[in-house]
């Protein structure tokens, strides 16, 4: 399965969340959904996101040219909210997850979406590393 897949299929084809982008935790867009553009300074500030927690949730966060207030933010995990509609962030082993979703959808439907890909992610690494697996590049993973 591609990257792109997960955005398309599991993210977006939920019909739960709106805009979606899988990130690399050191840089660069692995898969992203159409019409959806992250700034390369957007996307360093999700990287960072993760590292500095406190500035995060002072801050907010920026995507797609808007600002989203952070309602929680740990070293896995950002919230944010914009009027009804809101940003989940996951970030796994190798990846982070960039997830909007729009009103009418409530933030706990778009939350177990994207935390369920992201555990399943994290078990996919971590099965990818138990094979050997772990020195080829992310797109040649035999999912």
């Amino acid at each position: 399965m591609s990257w792109q897949t997960y955005v398309d299929s599991n993210l977006v084809g939920t019909g739960k969340i709106a805009r979606a982008a899988i990130l690399g935790q050191q840089g660069g867009v692995w898969a992203i959904s159409s019409g959806y553009n992250l700034s390369p300074e957007e996307q360093s500030a999700v990287i960072k996101a993760f590292s500095d927690p406190a500035a995060t949730q002072a801050n907010g966060v920026r995507l797609g040219g808007q600002k989203f207030f952070t309602l929680q933010a740990d070293d896995v995990h950002v919230y944010g909210k914009k009027q009804q509609d809101g940003v989940i962030m996951i970030r796994t082993t190798q990846a982070i997850l960039v997830a909007e979703y729009a009103a009418p959808t409530q933030p706990g439907e778009a939350t177990k979406v994207v935390e369920q890909l992201g555990d399943y992610l994290k078990g996919l690494f971590l099965l990818i590393r138990i094979l050997g697996f772990h020195a080829l590049p992310p797109t040649s993973y035999p999912l």
